[in-house]
């Protein structure tokens, strides 16, 4: 250890607050940047697992290939795992109403194909010989074609052809050119149904049908699965080895590996990662430089002895780097040990709900990477050098005599330090000498006031973040009054009748019911619209006609009657053949006063008669309307389906109708959009058998069936999950701002133990000099706040911008409530530690004070 090294270290001995602050805030740039990336390897493995246990742990699929090509790829060096099918055929899918998927493609599974392939069963087993077969779900829901568990499968089952080249499921359908042979005839029992295969491409022009391999074939067309033991090489493996064949990668995978070809989500992925270090490493920066900026201030002088003695530069930049290594030595295992401990106690607090947003078969388990925390500590302690390097490379620059002295940071002439006479006047002597003192060491000032607007700009922008993302996430989450939807607009009304008998007697359903939804067109005067939609939706004339799209819910006639009483309406009038129905006519509009969307009614008056006319593609046919009288309330009595309305999102108007109504406003070749509704005890469970009701059934018309107790719980836990990381990095990014403003005022007020003892030596009562320093907490604070707020709003905007950008849907709001907090935050830090400082110097002794030469 050379001499430099050991003043260096009887500096940081000397000055133990600033060290043990400054290693705090090493500390907390560690973890903090330790704690993002292994919540991000933690996060990846958790999406990477929960993509294999969905789609296959597989890299990339080579197809139509021959056993030889197997064989070499089963060998090949690098290669962890292969698994194969054959490909036995194709046969004509009879009735099949998908013109880009006319065929069913046989495939024969071996043991390491079941093993390695995911198949979820919707109902029925497995195949266990070369008789048996699986039919994915999708041929009745997509093909229209229904199969059940037990049928007899007889097909004619050859190759495809276009000329002499053998067509494979790589290859999209060429409807007219391609041919089907030579043909063989082979009959299957069917024993299960199965989800799509998740290998299947969806330009595939056969639903892949599976069952086992059987030895007698003499066949020698496979497709081969292959696993890499490192998965990066994927891409040029591939190409080197495929030759002729194509090939497929498994992209559900590698893409949260950042190896797929979607190069948007490979920015997203490594972006927000970027972000996040990036605001750390600016707020870590401004701590530690303030830190080295302000020792190398005390040691100014120090300096100046050291290079009139022949230190040359290059030693000084060293002695200063040394303490930087030296710091970073301490504080970053510290660091490193509390990044991975908080992130394991967020991961363990968040890991239930964190489950059900995504894979819950997969648990998010802390992961510890070590390359993650390798260049977690680089990063850190590139921090602390960048930090370092700045002011000594300034300090070693600097003229021998003027470190001496000590004349650059203080100006002492008089104009420099002139103030006005209005300002003496009103903040008298003591307000004077904290301006004066402003002036004479404007570097320090300046560095005060910066740390403090940084601190500002980074808790209001990290809170306004945190705030929209959270209202994103907010309006995904909707009170609904069922659990379970089934809907469609292909099947006719009494299958639907008889599907929804059978639908209810799912264990854990305890009420259902049934609405259809129909849409029409309906013109209204201008005149008819209130005020203030008449001014919203810009018309300009009160006798303006427009179309309006008009939604008329129909639902059960006891709902309704129901519905109406509690109301208070009189039930005579709204039942029977010519009843009047009610309807919700709203408009959304942003409130500028209340910070926030509003619903005001779209008609003046609480009750009009509306003729209506069908509408087709979204325009009104021309035919005769009917007449229907409708009294407007503020609420409908059953959540309406899942659907996209034709109407502007701005707006609603939807109708509400007795069921025994719907014959009557039906529409000639149209169909309208049913809908099954269910409340259960248990709605995943019930979800899943009412699925496996509907492929007993044999339904082939086209349907959704949502669970939506389960959406709702998804967007839940994403508000829960937002909330989790927004509160622990708003605390991180504050608790860095803090130690940097502590750091910061503290030891500049430590540099100024002379000043002060020689203010007190002529006959400064403490209680002037309280309000001296007073003055100076509130000179900070008003600085501080007149850069930090206008530039934490613009940062905020920016921030809202860029999610509506990005695809939110939201309204900005001004983050009023973090201001406030950051506010009122910057004269209680800026006070506390004044009196922290000013608490030391006033218990030292102002002849030893006086004495101190700042070495």
């Amino acid at each position: 250890m050379n001499i430099f090294h050991k003043v260096t270290l009887q500096g940081m001995k000397k000055s133990r607050t600033r060290t043990i602050v400054t290693v705090i805030g090493v500390v907390l740039s560690a973890a903090m940047i330790t704690a993002v990336a292994t919540f991000a390897v933690s996060l990846q493995n958790y999406m990477v697992n929960g993509a294999i246990v969905k789609y296959g742990g597989w890299h990339v699929e080579f197809l139509d290939v021959d056993s030889s090509f197997v064989q070499e790829r089963t060998l090949d060096n690098g290669v962890a795992n292969t698994a194969t099918f054959e490909n036995i055929g194709y046969a004509t899918l009879d009735g099949g109403k998908n013109p880009n998927k006319p065929y069913l493609f046989i495939a024969g599974f071996g043991k390491e194909a079941f093993d390695t392939l995911p198949i979820t069963l919707v109902s029925g087993r497995l195949p266990e010989n070369s008789g048996e077969i699986l039919v994915p779900a999708h041929v009745a829901a997509n093909g229209g074609v229904k199969f059940s568990v037990g049928d007899t499968l007889s097909l004619a089952v050859g190759s495809r052809m276009d000329g002499d080249e053998n067509l494979g499921q790589h290859d999209p359908y060429i409807s007219g050119k391609e041919t089907l042979g030579p043909k063989a005839g082979r009959t299957y029992t069917i024993v299960g149904i199965c989800e799509r295969p998740g290998f299947e491409e969806y330009s595939a022009p056969g639903y892949t049908l599976i069952t086992t391999t059987d030895p007698a074939d003499n066949a020698d067309n496979y497709s081969i699965f292959v696993t890499l033991t490192n998965p990066r090489r994927v891409h040029a493996y591939a190409s080197d080895t495929a030759g002729t064949y194509s090939y497929v990668f498994n992209d559900n995978v590698l893409r949260f590996m950042g190896l797929s070809n979607n190069n948007m989500f490979n920015a997203l992925l490594y972006s927000v990662g970027g972000v996040l270090v990036a605001l750390i490493m600016i707020g870590s920066v401004f701590l530690i430089y303030n830190s080295f900026n302000i020792s190398l201030n005390e040691r100014t002088r120090q300096f100046g002895i050291l290079s009139s003695v022949g230190a040359t530069a290059k030693q000084l930049r060293n002695s200063v780097l040394f303490e930087g290594l030296c710091i970073g030595a301490v504080g970053i295992p510290i660091g490193v040990i509390v990044g991975i401990g908080s992130i394991g106690l967020v991961i363990s607090v968040i890991a239930g709900n964190f489950g059900n947003i995504a894979y819950s078969a997969v648990p998010l388990t802390l992961t510890v990477s070590a390359p993650a925390i390798v260049v977690a500590a680089a990063v850190s302690m590139v921090t602390i050098l960048i930090s370092a390097y700045i002011p000594a490379r300034k300090a070693a620059s600097t003229p021998v005599m003027e470190s001496i002295r000590q004349t650059n940071e203080v100006k002492i002439e008089s104009k420099a330090v002139k103030t006005s006479k209005l300002a003496e006047r009103i903040y008298g002597l003591e307000g004077t000498l904290a301006l004066k003192n402003f002036k004479r060491n404007k570097k320090r000032y300046r560095s005060i006031v910066l740390s403090l607007t940084l601190s500002v700009v980074l808790f209001v922008s990290a809170s306004a973040f945190g705030m929209h993302l959270k209202q994103a996430a907010e309006l995904s989450v909707v009170d609904v009054d069922y659990d379970i939807c089934f809907s469609t607009q292909d099947m006719d009304e009494s299958e639907v009748f008889r599907l929804y008998d059978e639908l209810k007697t799912a264990d854990g359903v305890y009420n259902s019911s049934y609405q259809a939804i129909m849409t029409y067109s309906c013109a209204v005067k201008a005149s008819d619209f209130s005020d203030r939609y008449r001014e919203f939706a810009g018309y300009a004339s009160p006798d303006e006609t427009d179309n309006l799209s008009m939604a008329i819910q129909f639902i059960e006639d006891s709902e309704y009657l129901r519905f109406i009483e509690g109301l208070g309406l009189p039930a005579e009038e709204y039942t029977g053949e010519n009843a009047k129905m009610t309807a919700v006519a709203k408009a959304n509009l942003y409130d500028e006063k209340a910070g926030q969307s509003a619903l005001f009614d779209m008609f003046a008056d609480r009750s009009k008669t509306f003729t209506i006319t069908s509408e087709t593609n979204g325009e009104p046919t021309v035919e005769q309307g009917q007449n229907i009288d409708i009294t407007f309330v503020d609420t409908i009595p059953l959540d309406t389906l899942p659907r996209e309305s034709s109407a502007p999102k701005s707006t609603v108007f939807m109708v509400v109708a007795p069921y025994s109504l719907k014959e009557k406003f039906e529409i000639p070749g149209e169909h309208e959009e049913l809908g099954l509704t269910f409340l259960s005890k248990n709605p995943s469970q019930s979800a899943a058998q009412m699925e496996t009701m509907i492929q007993g059934a044999g339904v082939t018309s086209e349907y959704d069936l949502y669970n939506v107790n389960e959406i709702m719980e998804e967007s839940r836990n994403i508000i829960f999950v937002v909330d989790v990381f927004t509160y622990v990095f708003v605390i991180m990014i504050s608790l860095i701002a803090i130690a940097n403003v502590f750091n910061t005022i503290s030891t500049n007020i430590k540099l100024r133990r002379r000043e002060l003892a020689m203010l007190r030596s002529v006959g400064m009562s403490d209680r002037d000099f309280k309000k001296m320093m007073n003055f100076e907490c509130a000179f900070y604070g008003m600085r501080t706040l007149l850069f930090g707020l206008p530039i934490a709003g613009i940062l905020s905007w920016l921030i809202y911008t860029g999610l509506i950008i990005g695809g939110a849907d939201i309204g900005f709001t001004f983050p009023w409530g973090s201001i406030g907090i950051s506010v009122f935050g910057v004269f209680f830090v800026v006070f506390i530690t004044m009196l922290y400082a000013i608490s030391k110097i006033k218990r030292e002794n102002i002849i030893d004070a006086l004495r101190d030469d700042m070495t």
